[in-house]
């Protein structure tokens, strides 16, 4: 069992920056690959952005490529999702996920998920 908590949303105007973290608890948590989701009202999980493991290789969605950097340290079991350039389309609750095999892409293939923190860009 893996425990996800979020942290670090709140209200920001278009164009500034907030970081996210996802502290991770319970068993082997440092093999998991973590990703970043998000969900605006009305509209459908979408991928944000994933780390593996060893934090070799990262993914992102083309929407926050080159603005929203993911990183870990496993050392504090924690993952951070650095937001900048945010626009009023990144206005959504970002959720925290971990995940041992299978698409980073694809929210099924998750096998844990946090609570969720929102975040709004006020334009």
């Amino acid at each position: 069992q893996v425990q996800l908590v979020e942290s670090g949303g709140g209200l920001v105007q278009a164009g500034g920056s907030l970081r996210l973290s996802c502290a991770a608890s319970g068993r082997a948590v440092g093999s998991y690959g973590m990703g970043w989701f998000r969900q605006a009202p009305g509209k459908e999980r979408e991928f944000v952005a994933a780390i593996s493991w060893g934090a070799g290789s990262t993914y992102y969605a083309d929407s926050v490529k080159g603005r929203f950097p993911i990183s870990r340290d496993n050392a504090k079991n924690t993952v951070y999702l650095q937001m900048n350039s945010l626009k009023p389309e990144d206005t959504a609750v970002y959720y925290c996920a971990a995940i041992l095999g299978g698409s980073y892409y694809l929210p099924k293939d998750y096998a844990y998920w946090g609570q969720g923190t929102q975040v709004t860009v006020s334009s």
